[in-house]
């Protein structure tokens, strides 16, 4: 008797250290997270794509009849050993074989996984459809972090790379969120999310530079193995605005648990937006505005933006033609002070010339560099991209 209070007692610290867990956790402040996971989650996530429903409905149809045999099957043996047992008096039959026996367990078992068998595979076939895709984006694995590349459709030739929030790893590596800290997206907020306009068919290329990753994204019932060397493809077609999150779920390596994946679903206005973003920020960090550019290669530059831009009203020979001043020969071109015709591109000219700030410091440098000493123009001047940079807002 006097050991039971002494095995008590040692297990006392034990309960201490649960129970001081327990709290621990209990202290933390946390709510759902619209598009990823919920607060003591039991269900699938939301569907926001048909392939996710019928997805959720294969599985509900699957358990409720892998339920049902169960309960037939065990229920029927345990009646029998219950209600034909020894005690009652009832002795086992000494039979061999049943031709009908034989039959039924054949043909029942047979029907029952053609039942099964035919919405999995009519699914299955919907997932592995990926044509006529109206974006195509490829999404590489590396550790740990994702990178996108859109490869056809409106944002074609964006690409950039999606990691884990500093703040988070941060916050990680001090022992995550404080208690009361409310952080709902812990560990799944990222610096660049994966951007795609609502209603589109989107068909996703994964592939790996390092060791096998896995893109999923619960919401749209999509996950596909991203292997080096491989290319594999999947799709999806959100059907409703908003942040979905999902992660990497293939065991990857230490820091597999900071590889979210963020997709966030727009309009078709936004994204149209959000592409012309981005294809700016990228013109921007293509050119260097501090690079010192030779006469000869910003020439050849200048005479594609030229092309591109102006020869529509000034002509291929700059000689313009009606209201549209000449290039060839201009006061302004051949002026001294290069910040004449800066301010001219910057700001647009008596109506008829419209500012160009849209374009890079380093394309109208070259534009200017190019009109100066092209045709009878030859100044001998270049225009550096820091130049731009510096009469921007004046």
């Amino acid at each position: 008797m006097k050991m039971i209070p002494n095995k008590l007692a040692s297990l006392l610290p034990t309960l201490g250290v649960w129970a001081g867990a327990w709290l621990s956790t209990a202290a933390y402040a946390v709510n759902d997270l619209p598009g990823g996971p919920a607060v003591l989650q039991t269900n699938l996530p939301p569907a926001v794509t048909n392939i996710a429903r019928e997805q959720q409905w294969l599985h509900w149809f699957m358990l409720i009849v892998c339920t049902v045999i169960f309960l037939a099957v065990f229920g029927v043996m345990f009646y029998s050993i219950w209600k034909h047992r020894k005690s009652k008096g009832y002795k086992a039959a000494n039979f061999h074989e049943s031709v009908t026996v034989e039959i039924i367990w054949t043909i029942v078992p047979f029907v029952i996984v053609i039942l099964m068998a035919l919405p999995a595979t009519k699914v299955v076939v919907a997932m592995k459809d990926t044509t006529n895709a109206d974006l195509t984006i490829k999404a590489t694995g590396m550790q740990w972090k994702w990178g996108y590349d859109y490869i056809k459709g409106e944002g074609e030739g964006i690409g950039f790379v999606s990691t884990l929030d500093s703040t988070q790893r941060a916050m990680s590596n001090n022992g995550g969120p404080k208690a009361g800290e409310v952080v709902d997206d812990y560990l799944l907020k990222v610096d660049n999310a994966l951007v795609v306009p609502v209603n589109k068919k989107v068909r996703i290329i994964t592939t790996a530079d390092d060791v096998i990753h896995a893109f999923m994204v619960p919401a749209f019932g999509i996950k596909q193995d991203a292997i080096p060397g491989f290319v594999r493809d999947t799709w999806f077609r959100a059907e409703k605005i908003g942040s979905y999150y999902g992660q990497c779920a293939e065991l990857c390596g230490k820091e597999h648990a900071y590889m979210p994946i963020h997709v966030k679903v727009v309009s078709a206005e936004d994204y149209s937006a959000w592409v012309d973003g981005e294809r700016k920020k990228m013109a921007a960090k293509a050119d260097d505005p501090s690079k010192i550019w030779t006469l000869d290669d910003i020439m050849k530059r200048g005479e594609k933006v030229y092309a591109s831009n102006c020869a529509a009203c000034h002509q291929a020979n700059g000689k313009g033609g009606g209201p549209i001043k000449p290039l060839d020969g201009s006061p302004k071109v051949l002026d001294a002070d290069k910040n004449v015709q800066i301010h001219v591109l910057l700001n647009g000219q008596n109506g008829a010339m419209p500012a160009w700030k849209q374009l890079s410091d380093t394309d109208i440098a070259a534009v200017i560099s190019y009109t100066k000493n092209n045709w009878s123009n030859k100044t001998g001047q270049l225009v550096q991209p820091a130049d731009i940079l510096a009469q921007r807002g004046k």
